[in-house]
């Protein structure tokens, strides 16, 4: 079921007719997207449904043969994924990019480091250091990751849920319009996961959209708004998990199955 937007919304992220071939393959083919205000959108598909090349495209990763992006009613031609996050989309990707060896607040302002006011910072390029710290400090105690004592260990200390709450933390801290996280609790366990999936709700609570993707039903059919299934590098339905059941929405993305 291809649901029309409301009347009364504007996408935040919109694409339409990306496509995307590398050599005979065809990765995007006249891909459609779009991503409301405050909503938690999953996406959904087989391997090899072209789901990645989406998002890629999405954040700036990969660059669109034809079709366009619009972000917050703005079109835009991301030619990295730096252009995209200064434009306000956060990526948390499947492998955190995280320096393990670096405490929680290097890695929160890794390639943002704040500098020292006055000719300490202009001059000697020094760096900020409480000032990062107490920042933060507030980001985690905001997402209730209240567990981390010691905001300048070294994330390799940390759990593996700890250490997507940092990544998740970093996200939320910068990304001003749009994040996207790509399997956030693939490598976790239930408690952790179930951490993860909290601290995503709370990104929404906070005004965010997020884009999920993930193969977890049950966590998608959770906490997702709505859902993007994508199959044959197109999306060919989006729907609401309140309308269909989980063993509906694998009979669609499989082909078994086609949209209403």
């Amino acid at each position: 079921m291809i649901q029309a937007d409301p009347p009364s919304q504007t996408p935040m992220l919109q694409a339409r007719g990306l496509s995307k071939r590398y050599g005979r393959v065809v990765a995007m083919d006249s891909a459609d997207f779009d991503l409301m205000p405050g909503e938690i959108l999953a996406v959904i598909g087989d391997n090899g449904a072209g789901k990645s090349t989406l998002v890629k495209a999405l954040c700036g990763a990969v660059s669109p043969d034809q079709g366009s992006i619009h972000l917050d009613g703005q079109q835009v031609h991301f030619r990295s994924p730096v252009e995209a996050r200064n434009a306000g989309i956060e990526t948390v990707y499947q492998n955190l990019a995280l320096a393990p060896a670096l405490s929680i607040a290097d890695n929160l302002f890794l390639g943002r480091e704040v500098r020292a006011k006055g000719p300490l910072g202009t001059w000697f390029r020094l760096l900020d250091r409480k000032g990062m710290q107490a920042l933060a400090r507030q980001r985690l105690s905001e997402l209730g990751l209240l567990t981390i004592q010691n905001i300048g260990q070294a994330v390799e200390t940390l759990s593996g849920g700890q250490r997507q709450g940092v990544a998740i933390a970093r996200a939320a801290a910068f990304g001003s319009k749009v994040i996207i996280m790509d399997e956030p609790t693939a490598a976790l366990g239930v408690k952790e996961s179930r951490k993860v999936l909290d601290l995503i709700l709370d990104v929404k609570r906070r005004g965010l959209p997020v884009i999920l993707i993930s193969h977890n039903m049950p966590h998608v059919f959770e906490i997702a708004d709505r859902i993007h299934v994508h199959r044959l590098g197109k999306r060919i339905a989006v729907i609401k998990p309140s309308d269909y059941t989980m063993s509906d929405a694998v009979a669609i993305m499989t082909g078994a199955r086609k949209p209403d």
